[in-house]
């Protein structure tokens, strides 16, 4: 049995490197490096459920220096060692955007609507991108039937508006939870806001982007089938009206979880923080364990919006918390 030490590793090295240093030139030349890229490829991916076609469109990933309190109950040195261990720039935490297309046969639905356009120009082309990664995947906006939206905070509800202010999906029907909806457009709540920066900017949020699209609005309860096949299921906390989702056709299922967690290299490995977008964080904890203790029961496939693109995978009991398998890359549907 051959013992491969680190002398020998740095030999070879070594060896090789020498090596290329007597290649001919015309060998050099004929081995020119291809122009880099500039650019991503375009995030979709498609999945089915049953009959049902579902598309994960990825609206991009900001990374950003971790605040303060961005963890809103531990230390800002046990959050950074949790983005380090997950191996995130130091110092900084990378935050995923993942709406879902899904084609039900009768529909064309797409849930959630990402951070808008506007938004590409504003993180410098790390969030906005969906309408580019719906055109790639070869969707026409004017062809989405539905735009069921999941709660009313920036990352899920700007993309209702194009770069001009006109309607992203002019043909869609526009769907929200009448609780988070009735919340955000409360002024005697907006009022109360005014002492806290990021909830007075949400209000500030919802009113410009639906002030004269109220008509256009429907409002749909918890625990109804919104459209064929597409359940929607009560989980508060992050928001009063925060929904997620049952997807089934046929013996398949999966849950949609929105943003029970945000990323899970914090929020799944360690449910009982907060994080500061959480309106009510006690309540959002107990949502937690309850939604993702019953999906690693059912070893449900699950869809998060801030999980890793493609964003879809399982959730599975870690110790006090959870763990997230990603589901493998499948070339075929």
């Amino acid at each position: 049995m051959n013992d491969l030490n680190r002398r020998d590793l740095l030999a070879g090295a070594a060896a090789i490197g020498a090596a290329s240093v007597l290649l001919p030139i015309t060998s050099q030349k004929a081995s020119a490096a291809a122009p880099a890229a500039t650019a991503q490829a375009p995030g979709f991916y498609r999945y089915k459920v049953g009959t049902i076609e579902c598309t994960s469109i990825n609206d991009g990933a900001r990374t950003f220096p971790l605040p303060d309190n961005w963890v809103t109950n531990v230390s800002k040195d046990a959050a950074i060692a949790a983005a380090e261990a997950a191996y995130m720039p130091k110092g900084m935490v990378t935050v995923p955007f993942n709406p879902q297309l899904i084609n039900t046969g009768g529909k064309l639905v797409l849930l959630d609507c990402g951070n808008g356009i506007s938004a590409f120009d504003a993180t410098k082309g790390q969030a906005g991108r969906l309408t580019q990664n719906l055109a790639a995947a070869g969707v026409d906006p004017k062809s989405i039937d539905m735009v069921i939206v999941s709660h009313l905070h920036p990352d899920h509800t700007n993309g209702i508006r194009a770069a001009d202010n006109s309607m992203a999906f002019p043909n869609a029907e526009i769907m929200v939870p009448a609780k988070d909806w009735d919340f955000w457009m409360s002024e005697e709540n907006a009022a109360k806001a005014q002492s806290n920066p990021m909830m007075k900017n949400y209000f500030a949020n919802v009113k410009k982007i639906y002030t004269g699209i109220e008509k256009k609005v429907t409002k749909y309860d918890w625990d109804k089938e919104v459209v064929p096949g597409l359940t929607s299921i009560g989980t508060p906390g992050h928001t009063p009206g925060h929904t997620s989702f049952a997807l089934a056709s046929g013996n398949s299922k999966i849950l949609i979880s929105v943003d029970v967690t945000n990323i899970p290299e914090f929020f799944l490995r360690n449910p009982d923080w907060h994080v500061a977008y959480d309106a009510e964080p006690e309540l959002a904890q107990k949502t937690r364990h309850k939604f993702y203790d019953m999906a690693s029961a059912e070893k449900a496939t699950v869809v998060g919006f801030h999980f890793p693109f493609p964003a879809v995978g399982h959730v599975e009991k870690d110790g006090n918390g959870y763990r997230l398998i990603p589901v493998a890359f499948n070339p075929v549907l």
